[in-house]
C-alpha cells in the first residue's frame, strides 16, 4: 500500500493529468463547423437540404435557402442562422434543442468576425503556386514560421540537447537512450549524425514496423497481442521494407496486388488482406486511409454526409476492387478469381447502381460487364499459370486497382507524410491525420503539398521523410504554451509514449535488455495506443502500473542490478540524483531531491525504499509522456 501511495501522492502528476484530448478543431469556421455537423447537417447538408438549405460548408452557408441569405457578415443580429439559436425564437432551430450559451457565443463570433466576402478570402489563403526550397528542414521552418508571424505567436525554446537525444531514440529506436548512449551525445552533441546512424539502424526498422503495423492493421485484441502476424511473415515485409528503404508505393502496391511471390521483398504482403477473412468491406475501409489519406466507411449507405467528394460509388467501387479475392485454406495466401464481382448497391433513393471502380481520384478501371443473359465462364485459358496452386489470372481487378492507386495518385504521398508528421509531431497536418478530405482542411496547405511533391519525386522515399521531419526546427521545439492553438505547432505536442515505447524503455531505464517478447506483450493489452484520437489514462492502465504482476516482476528483476547499486551509494541524496539520473536522464530539482529524500528516509529497508522511489518515476507522467 505505501508503493501505491508514493506511486500517486509522492508524485501526483504521474498519472490523473495524462490526458491528451482531440482539439476542437481550427479557430473560426473550424468550431463553427463542429456545432453545425452536430446540430445541423442531418437536415441541412448534402443527404437533406430543407428550405433549400445547406450548412456544411462556408460556401454553402452563404449561399442560403429558399428565404435568402442567412448570415449577413460582421452582423450577428441581422443573420438568420443566429438569431434562431436564440430562447424563443421562431423558427426556432435546432427544433428540439437548445443550443448551450458557449456555442451560441461561437457562432456570433464567427458572424461577427467574418469578411465581407468569406469564400473569396478564404480562397486567397490557399496556395496559389508551391514554392521551391533546398529541403524539407528550409520548408518547414519558412512555411510554419509564417503562420506564427501571421497568428502573432511566439514558439516554445528548442529543448536542451539531452531531452532531444532521448526525444529522437524514443522515435526512431522505440526506446530511450541508455545512460552511456546520453553521456555519449551531450558530451558531442551532433545531431544530424545522430539522426543518421540511428535511421541505419535495425531498431529503426521495427519502430516503423511497429507504427504501420498499427496503422495498416489496427490494434490486436487483449489477450492476444501478435496473433499471427508475426508467423505469416507480416512483420518481416514491414521490416525489410523500411530496412531496405523500399519505395513507398511498390510496398503499397505489394500489399494490395497479395500475388503468390516468394521473394524476400513480397512474401508476408499477402496477410493485409488474409487477416480480414474474405470481408471486403472491412478490406476497403482498410484500404482507403492508405491509398487516399481518408476513411471512407460513412459512404456504405450513402454519400458521404460531410465531406462531398466521397461518393457511396467510391465504397462499393473499393470494395469491388477486391471482392474476386479469397482466402486459401491451409495457407496465407488470397487467391483472386478471373470471373465474377459484379455488384449492384442501392442509395438512399432505392435505385441501384452498378459497382464500378472508381478512384477518389476521379480515374475509373475500365471493365466490360456482362449484359443480358450472357454468362461468364471461367476457364484455364483465363490465368497466367492454371497449374499453379494460387492462380493469378491475366487480367487482375485488384492489381488494376492498385497500380491506379500507388501510381499518379498523389492523395498516397499526402497519405503517407501527413501520417508521418503526425507520429513524430503529435499532431497531422491535416487532423484527425487519417481523414484528408474536405472537412478536415490542412492548417498549413502549402507545406503538406511540398512534403508530399518531394515524397514523390525523390521516388517515395521513406527515410527521407523522417529525416526531414526530425531535422527540422519544429521537431526541436519544447512544450507548446497552455492554450496555443495546436495547429499552429508552436511547441512540440503532448503525446503518450506507445506500449512498445514504454516496454523497452522501462528496461533500459533499469539496466535490462530492451527487448523481452513476453513483457512486451503483457504491456500491450494495458498501455497507450499508437496516435488515439482522444487519450485517458483508463483505471485498468492505473492498475497495471501501481500493483500489477508484470511491474512487479520487472522491479524484481532489476533488485539486483540497478536497484542494488543505487541503494549501496553512501546517502539518500546521492540515491536519489543517481536514481533521477537513471530513469529521466537528468538531475531533480530542489522540490523533487527534497520529497524523495524524505520518502527515502521513512523506510528502514533501504533496497525496498530505492525499489520503490525508481518504480515511481517510471510510472510517473514525465516517463510515460514523450519529452
Amino acid at each position: 500500500m505505501m508503493r501505491r501511495a508514493f506511486v500517486f501522492i509522492l508524485f501526483p502528476v504521474s498519472f490523473a493529468p495524462m490526458t491528451w484530448a482531440a482539439d476542437g478543431g481550427a479557430q473560426g469556421w473550424g468550431k463553427v463547423q463542429g456545432i453545425l455537423d452536430v446540430n445541423c447537417v442531418k437536415c441541412h447538408g448534402v443527404l437533406e437540404q430543407k428550405g433549400g438549405l445547406e450548412l456544411d460548408t462556408p460556401a454553402m452557408v452563404m449561399k442560403g435557402g429558399e428565404n435568402g441569405a442567412v448570415v449577413v457578415p460582421g452582423k450577428p443580429e441581422a443573420s438568420a442562422l443566429f438569431a434562431s439559436l436564440e430562447k424563443g425564437a421562431d423558427p426556432h432551430m435546432p427544433p428540439k434543442k437548445q443550443l448551450t450559451e458557449a456555442e451560441r457565443a461561437t457562432v456570433k463570433e464567427w458572424i461577427a468576425t467574418m469578411p465581407a466576402n468569406p469564400v473569396a478570402a478564404a480562397e486567397d489563403k490557399k496556395p496559389k503556386v508551391v514554392r521551391e526550397f533546398k529541403s524539407g528542414e528550409e520548408a518547414i521552418a519558412t512555411l510554419i514560421e509564417e503562420g506564427w508571424k501571421r497568428s502573432g505567436v511566439k514558439p516554445a525554446a528548442a529543448v536542451p540537447d539531452a531531452v532531444w537525444c532521448r526525444r529522437i531514440y524514443l522515435d526512431l529506436a522505440g526506446r530511450i537512450p541508455t545512460e552511456a548512449e546520453l553521456a555519449a551525445f551531450v558530451a558531442k552533441p551532433e545531431r544530424d549524425a545522430l539522426v543518421d546512424k540511428l535511421l541505419a539502424a535495425p531498431e529503426y526498422a521495427v519502430r516503423m514496423r511497429e507504427l504501420w503495423d498499427t496503422f495498416l492493421m489496427g490494434r490486436l485484441q487483449r489477450g492476444n497481442p501478435d496473433g499471427r502476424r508475426k508467423g505469416a511473415g507480416w512483420w518481416t515485409f514491414l521490416e525489410k521494407a523500411f530496412k531496405d528503404n523500399r519505395p513507398w508505393n511498390e510496398v503499397v502496391y505489394d500489399v494490395l496486388c497479395a500475388k503468390p511471390e516468394n521473394g524476400l521483398d513480397r512474401k508476408g504482403a499477402s496477410w493485409f488482406l488474409f487477416e480480414r477473412k474474405n470481408d471486403f468491406q472491412k478490406i476497403a475501409e482498410a484500404v482507403a486511409p492508405v491509398v487516399y489519406g481518408t476513411k471512407i466507411d460513412c459512404a456504405q449507405c450513402h454519400d458521404h454526409p460531410l465531406a462531398r467528394e466521397i461518393k457511396q460509388a467510391h465504397y462499393w467501387g473499393l470494395v469491388a476492387a477486391f471482392n474476386r479475392g479469397k482466402n486459401v485454406d491451409g495457407s496465407n495466401s488470397v487467391a483472386e478469381s478471373a470471373i465474377g464481382g459484379f455488384m449492384n448497391f442501392t442509395n438512399l433513393k432505392k435505385e441501384s447502381q452498378p459497382a464500378v471502380v472508381t478512384l477518389l481520384t476521379g480515374k475509373t478501371l475500365p471493365e466490360v460487364w456482362p449484359t443480358g443473359e450472357s454468362q461468364e465462364k471461367d476457364g484455364d485459358d483465363l490465368y497466367l499459370d492454371p497449374k499453379a496452386k494460387v492462380r493469378v489470372p491475366k487480367y487482375s481487378r485488384r492489381e488494376a486497382f492498385a497500380e491506379a492507386a500507388t501510381e499518379g495518385n498523389p492523395l498516397l504521398a499526402k497519405a503517407f507524410v501527413n501520417r508521418m508528421w503526425a507520429a513524430l509531431v503529435g499532431r497531422g497536418i491535416v487532423n484527425p491525420p487519417d481523414e484528408i478530405n474536405e472537412r478536415n482542411v490542412p492548417s498549413h496547405p502549402e507545406l503538406l503539398e511540398w512534403l508530399a511533391k518531394d515524397f514523390e519525386t525523390h521516388g517515395y522515399d521513406t527515410r527521407r521523410v523522417v529525416r526531414e521531419i526530425v531535422r527540422s526546427k519544429v521537431y526541436a521545439l519544447g512544450a507548446a504554451e497552455a492554450g496555443a492553438a495546436p495547429e499552429l505547432f508552436a511547441g512540440m505536442a503532448e503525446r503518450p509514449l506507445t506500449a512498445e515505447q514504454l516496454a523497452r524503455s522501462w528496461r533500459v531505464a533499469l539496466g535490462l535488455p530492451a527487448d523481452e517478447e513476453e513483457y512486451r506483450r503483457q504491456v500491450i493489452t494495458a498501455m497507450p495506443d499508437v496516435l488515439p484520437k482522444e487519450y485517458i489514462a483508463t483505471f485498468q492502465q492505473a492498475q497495471f502500473l501501481s500493483g500489477s504482476p508484470t511491474m512487479t516482476a520487472l522491479l524484481n528483476a532489476a533488485q539486483e542490478g540497478s536497484v542494488k547499486r543505487i541503494a549501496a551509494l553512501p546517502d539518500n541524496t546521492i540515491r536519489v540524483k543517481e536514481a533521477f539520473s537513471m530513469v529521466y536522464g537528468r538531475t531533480p530539482d530542489a522540490e523533487e531531491e527534497k520529497a524523495s529524500a524524505a520518502f527515502l528516509a521513512e523506510r528502514k529497508d533501504v533496497t525496498a525504499a530505492t525499489r520503490d522511489l525508481v518504480w515511481a518515476l517510471l510510472t510517473s507522467a514525465e516517463f510515460l509522456a514523450m519529452p
